[in-house]
């Protein structure tokens, strides 16, 4: 009877161990997919744009165009770093009725700004923060070639629409006080207003993959 007994608790053990090493074990280490990012931002562009200019004197206003080129770091999947420099033509200028008043216009601008933005959501939006150098000329200088230098700082939103093309809105406000000859004494007319619309086109994008890790 006793060895009965000790039979059928053996036979019952090796079910129950042979049921157990079907299950999955604990330890195994699956794969996880992380998402892939909506659009990887990292490497060169470049684009033109066109907008609207305004000074901080009233009567002083008038579009202008140009080009831009930069390169991007996406140094996480919510934050980007660039760098970006551009050259505008102008006809921001003073608007006046009389024949006798001269017309003063800005030429021509250029900046080389820093950019810092967020990739907040699943979608291919970079939202932009931008600041640096400036610099531009103006006509006319009265006693030297009319260019000085300054600061600018803006933002913007770029949204790109296929992985080589990208479409932005942006403003900037541009002070041009530095020292470069002589300009005009209202110092309202170096500081101004502008507002792009641009189109990138973007270089040596990576290849979009999901992340695989492990846990």
């Amino acid at each position: 009877m006793k060895h009965k007994f000790t039979v059928s608790i053996g036979l019952l053990l090796s079910s129950t161990i042979a049921n157990a090493a079907d299950l999955p074990s604990r330890k195994a280490s699956p794969d996880f997919a992380a998402p892939a990012l909506a659009f990887l931002w990292t490497g060169p562009y470049a684009g033109v744009n066109v907008g609207y200019g305004t000074a901080d004197r009233s009567g002083f206003d008038g579009v202008l165009g140009g080009g831009q080129l930069g390169y991007n770091v996406q140094v996480t999947p919510l934050f980007v770093l660039g760098l970006e420099t551009d050259f505008q033509g102008t006809d921001i200028s003073e608007r006046s009725g009389s024949p006798f008043s001269r017309r003063r216009r800005i030429e021509w601008f250029g900046t080389a700004r820093g950019r810092i933005g967020v990739t907040p959501f699943a979608v291919p939006a970079l939202f932009y923060g931008t600041g640096g150098f400036a610099y531009g000329r103006a006509q006319p200088s009265f006693g030297g070639d009319g260019v000085r230098t300054g600061w600018t700082a803006g933002g913007g939103v770029e949204w790109a629409f296929r992985p080589d093309l990208s479409a932005k809105i942006e403003y900037l406000y541009t002070d041009l006080s530095g020292e470069a000859g002589g300009w005009w004494a209202d110092a309202r007319r170096n500081r101004f207003h502008t507002v792009r619309a641009g189109l990138n086109y973007h270089f040596d994008l990576f290849a979009q993959t999901p992340v695989v890790a492990k846990f």
